[in-house]
């Protein structure tokens, strides 16, 4: 697809990728199904006064029960890619150990749909949805949940990685630490500074031990990256050099 041609408009390059995205909380609901175990959003959401309007993720779209639905969706929107994260605790419920083949399956239908339908699949590991097991052990602010993520990240790509070919590790590393542990407006809810950049660290950690397991897993997986959220920054007109920046 190319934008169309006229005054003042560019063209995309050859190749470029036009897709939409999900996450799996924002979607799925399916909370409690299939052997999948509680999040820290799970917990957050069902915590009076957290969210507005008491809302949860215990159905949100039902697409953990709609999958046909929303793939023929996906395919009358003509899209090139589509960007869905996995639910870490639907893999393991314990944010550890063996995984929960239901999980695996799920997902692995999601890819072949997409794929049957000329639409390339893009995998987020991690979009917020930390096992609530984990967090009880201190979560994204503990050294050790590097390695146990790296695991997790190592079964979704042995398991899929034939037919996915680019994959996220994390999804906003920035906002986890520092709206959910400086400022607590997102989950797990906690307000503490050093607690913010423990996680800062120990979540570009993991990206780290993650990108290395699924290279070494699969040496066929594709693309490997991380997403940030970025903010672009002008200088006003007659701004002096360094200063004077806005967003």
């Amino acid at each position: 697809m190319r934008s169309p041609d006229g005054p003042g408009r560019e063209a995309f390059p050859d190749g470029f990728l036009w897709g939409v995205a999900t996450a799996a909380y924002q979607i799925e609901g399916a909370a409690h199904e299939d052997g999948k175990g509680p999040s820290v959003w799970d917990t957050f959401s069902h915590e009076p006064g957290r969210v507005r309007g008491g809302d949860t993720g215990d159905t949100a779209c039902d697409s953990y029960h709609r999958l046909d639905e929303d793939l023929a969706l996906l395919s009358r929107m003509g899209v090139g890619a589509y960007r869905f994260s996995v639910s870490w605790p639907r893999i393991q419920p314990d944010g550890q150990g063996v995984a929960n083949q239901a999980g695996l399956d799920y997902y692995s239908r999601l890819i072949d749909g997409l794929l049957e339908r000329g639409i390339a699949p893009a995998v987020t590991l991690y979009h917020w949805d930390l096992p609530q097991a984990l967090q009880d052990k201190g979560g994204w602010t503990t050294r050790e949940i590097a390695d146990r993520f790296a695991e997790y990240a190592e079964i979704v790509v042995t398991a899929l990685g034939d037919r996915a070919k680019r994959w996220i590790t994390i999804n906003e590393p920035w906002v986890i630490a520092n709206l959910g542990y400086r400022t607590g407006q997102h989950a797990p809810g906690i307000t503490d500074s050093q607690q913010a950049s423990d996680a800062n660290h120990h979540l570009l950690l993991a990206h780290g031990r993650a990108t290395q397991a699924i290279r070494a897993a699969r040496s066929d997986a594709g693309e490997v990256g991380i997403t940030l959220n970025l903010s672009p920054r002008r200088r006003p007109v007659g701004g002096r050099a360094g200063g004077g920046d806005r967003c």
